[in-house]
């Protein structure tokens, strides 16, 4: 029986932080969900096909590297949900400090209580992507800084264009 994760975020834009945790989830499963959480009232940078684009780019090498299959999927109901119905078993988080960890144990609890079935595995951010946020990211390119420490070069490129074009 293959082994399932799903990996879930808004992915607005794509970090290396991100990158970071979609590697070390690959090399845990023989396929990985990547869920783009949709929620109707925030209006994100990036179109859902834009992002897809960017997450499949992205994870590509990776799983190559890892040996394992991934494909993304958009959702807008509960990530358990999400997670249960693409067959995963584990919910991959990725954790950047302490705030995160005490704002994704209390994800987990309640999503261990509403499906037990589907455990949550918390990563650690590899120091050198701990302090990059999607927030930040953005901030720093509408206001014309250099991403470049933050994002692959693809994604940079896709955000120059974004802002250029806005």
């Amino acid at each position: 029986m293959a082994r399932i994760g799903f990996y879930s975020g808004s992915f607005d834009p794509v970090t290396l932080g991100h990158a970071d945790v979609l590697a070390r989830a690959l090399a845990l499963v023989d396929e990985l969900v990547i869920g783009i959480g949709i929620h109707p009232g925030k209006a994100p940078l990036f179109s859902t096909p834009e992002k897809i684009e960017m997450l499949k780019a992205e994870a590509k090498p990776l799983a190559t590297a890892a040996g394992a299959a991934f494909h993304v999927i958009t959702f807008d109901r509960l990530v358990v949900d999400a997670a249960r119905d693409a067959g995963a078993t584990a919910i991959f988080r990725g954790l950047r400090d302490g705030t995160d960890l005490d704002y994704e144990m209390q994800m987990a609890g309640m999503n261990g209580t509403m499906m037990p079935a589907v455990r949550t595995v918390f990563l650690p951010a590899s120091p050198s992507v701990r302090h990059i946020t999607a927030t930040l990211v953005r901030q720093i390119a509408m206001m014309g800084g250099d991403v470049s420490a933050f994002v692959s070069p693809q994604v940079a490129k896709r955000l120059k264009a974004k802002v250029d074009g806005a």
